[in-house]
């Protein structure tokens, strides 16, 4: 029988045997209709739906593209329509396009990723198809004992073993034991479908010494201050001379929320579609005058580093980065953001 050991109102802290999570996995496999995890794809891993518990990809880092596709898809239909006569009939999304889903496996900055975004999705108006999906999500990270040159969790108020934004996160206490901290209603749902799996961790149980060390290299307040005077700095043209514009590092990022509105009209009936869109291509501010209020690629660098540390925080009381480095590792010319920012928290 397990008991509750609470730390706060929230958490309990439980510990599974290693060759157990597969057993509690398989059944959550059984239960909920969707559960995404990494999968390796060649050298690499994405977020992809799992029906085996032995195809989850445990020996990466972090995968290519962030999770946020699972409440902010990179495409969908926001409705259907359909012309009868003088009449026009609307469709709205299908229900069965909302399934209850599990994210097995996802990093402290995939989970803290959702906070952003539903502060976004939530600003002015509240968005029903984000919100529905949201809702249905259960997030189950796994604290990180490793991390590589491009992780900066700590420099933005995370870190290897943040729980924000997690339902339950699991960290690898040593080859036998690990540390299960229930964290949400949601999360001891799952934990009920195996209960035999678990038991009351111990009060001398310390993940801290297990998480990868993960230098600070800046604050965000730093950064937030010098952006307060940096709009006309030339240091957006030094940064911004290598890049080309071409959007990978806002598709992989777990926070960017950009999108563009498309009509998919075939003679009487049609779609709209919202896809995923980015501050960093040359037509995304372009007027239909032909005027671009941001028609250099530096101005378009600028206004990418300015909403994730300047206007997010000072309008939705967030900031839009996680520090999980992925945006360096796929750019195409290798402009590393925590560089960057260093590089503006150093500048006088």
């Amino acid at each position: 029988m397990i008991k509750k050991t609470l730390l706060n109102d929230m958490m309990e802290r439980l510990i599974i045997k290693s060759d157990s999570i597969n057993t509690w996995l398989s059944k959550i496999i059984e239960t909920v209709p969707r559960v995404l995890a990494p999968v390796k794809i060649g050298s690499k891993a994405e977020f992809k739906e799992i029906k085996d518990a032995g195809s989850v990809a445990y020996d990466v880092i972090t995968t290519t593209s962030s999770i946020k596709s699972a409440a902010f898809p990179n495409t969908e239909t926001l409705f259907a329509y359909e012309k009868q006569g003088l009449e026009t009939k609307l469709y709205d999304v299908a229900e069965d396009n909302f399934l209850d889903t599990v994210i097995w496996r996802a990093r402290p900055c995939d989970a803290v990723g959702f906070g952003p975004l539903t502060k976004i999705f939530n600003w002015d108006y509240k968005d029903k198809l984000y919100n529905e999906r949201f809702s249905r999500l259960v997030v189950v990270s796994f604290a990180c004992d490793k991390a590589d040159e491009c992780c900066f969790c700590t420099s933005v108020g995370g870190g290897p073993g943040n729980t924000a934004g997690s339902d339950i996160m699991l960290t690898k206490i040593n080859d036998e034991d690990t540390l299960v901290e229930v964290l949400t209603d949601k999360g001891s749902k799952l934990i009920d479908l195996c209960k035999d799996c678990f038991t009351d961790a111990d009060d001398s149980v310390d993940k801290e010494s297990v998480l990868a060390k993960v230098p600070v290299k800046f604050t965000r307040e730093q950064i937030h201050e010098k952006l307060a005077k940096a709009f006309e700095s030339p240091i957006w043209k030094a940064q911004s001379e290598r890049c080309l514009g071409c959007g990978a590092c806002a598709f992989v990022c777990p926070t960017c929320a950009c999108f563009d509105i498309q009509e998919d009209a075939h003679g009487n009936h049609g779609r709209r579609v919202r896809c995923w869109d980015s501050c960093g291509f040359t037509l995304f501010t372009q007027h239909t005058s032909g005027h671009n209020p941001r028609p250099t690629q530096a101005t378009r660098w600028r206004q990418r580093v300015m909403h994730k540390f300047s206007y997010m925080p000072d309008r939705l009381d967030i900031y839009g980065c996680t520090g999980c480095g992925r945006c360096s590792r796929a750019c195409p010319v290798d402009m590393n953001i925590a560089e960057h920012l260093t590089n503006i928290a150093n500048n006088e």
